[in-house]
C-alpha cells in the first residue's frame, strides 16, 4: 500500500512521459467523454475563473479553458513537476479562442489562493490520490466562491460483485502487464490497492457536507467503475 504523498508524488513524476498515452490505451479514449461530463457539472462559463486541481498533465484543465473562452481563466495545479511540464507543452487548438492557463506547482492541501476565488472547480483522478481527503475538500471549499460547483472524477469499487470482479480482472490481466512492459509495474500496480481504501459514493458525500459543502451528489457512471462527485459551496 502507497500512503506516503512523497510515494504518489515520485509515481506520477516517472509516469508522465506516458500518462496520457496509457489513460488513452486503458480507457479505449473513453475518459475524455467522463472528463467532459465533470466540465459539464462543474458549470464552467463563459468568462469564468476555474480550478482544476490535481491537472495531472492537463487535459481537463484545456477542456475548461476551450469551455471559459478568452474572457475567462484556468489554473492548473499538480504537485508533479513533471506532468505539469507535459501540460506546459500541450499545443492550443487551431481554431477559437480559449482562456489562457496557468500551470501552478502546489499541494492540494494547502492552495495557493484566496478565499472565494474560483466560479467552479475540476479534479481529475485526484482526490483518490491526496494523503487527507477530508482536509482536500475543506480546501476545494474555501477557494469557491459561494454557489459555486467543484466535480471531481475518480475510479471506484463497483458495488456490483461481477463488474468488480471485471475490474480486478481488467486491472491484473490487462493495465499492470502494460505497465509491466514499460518497466512501470510497481506505479500501476498501486491502483488496486487505492481503489480498496478510497471512500464510496456516499462516504464521499458525507465527508463533503461534512467541509461545508450544501448541495452533494455523487454520480455512478461506467457500471460503477467510475463515478462524478458533484458539491456546491
Amino acid at each position: 500500500m502507497i500512503d506516503d504523498s512523497t510515494e504518489v508524488q515520485a509515481i506520477f513524476n516517472k509516469i508522465a512521459p506516458v500518462y496520457d498515452q496509457l489513460n488513452d490505451l486503458l480507457s479505449l479514449g473513453i475518459h475524455k467523454t467522463w472528463k467532459q461530463m465533470a466540465v459539464m457539472w462543474s458549470e464552467a462559463r463563459y468568462g469564468s475563473t476555474c480550478l482544476d486541481l490535481c491537472c495531472g498533465s492537463g487535459d481537463l484543465a484545456w477542456m475548461l479553458a476551450k469551455c471559459v473562452g478568452s474572457t475567462g481563466q484556468v489554473f492548473g495545479v499538480d504537485f508533479s513537476v513533471e506532468q505539469l511540464a507535459i501540460a506546459r507543452k500541450r499545443q492550443p487548438p487551431l481554431l477559437g479562442k480559449i482562456s489562457p492557463i496557468d500551470w501552478v506547482e502546489a499541494d492540494a492541501l494547502s492552495l495557493p489562493f484566496a478565499d472565494n476565488y474560483f466560479d467552479c472547480a475540476t479534479m481529475g483522478y485526484g482526490l483518490r490520490n491526496v494523503s487527507d481527503i477530508p482536509l482536500c475538500l475543506q480546501e476545494l471549499y474555501r477557494v469557491l466562491k459561494p454557489n459555486a460547483k467543484a466535480a471531481i472524477l475518480d475510479m471506484h469499487r463497483p458495488s456490483s460483485s461481477a463488474v468488480r470482479g471485471f475490474q480486478k480482472w481488467y486491472l491484473d490481466t490487462v493495465v499492470v502487464p502494460v505497465a509491466r512492459n514499460l518497466g512501470l509495474t510497481k506505479e500501476y500496480a498501486y491502483i488496486s490497492p487505492s481503489l480498496t481504501k478510497f471512500p464510496t459514493g456516499l462516504e464521499q458525500v458525507n465527508l463533503a457536507y461534512q467541509a461545508g459543502f450544501v448541495n452533494c451528489k455523487h454520480y455512478p457512471i461506467f457500471g460503477g467503475m467510475m463515478g462524478i462527485l458533484v458539491i456546491t459551496k
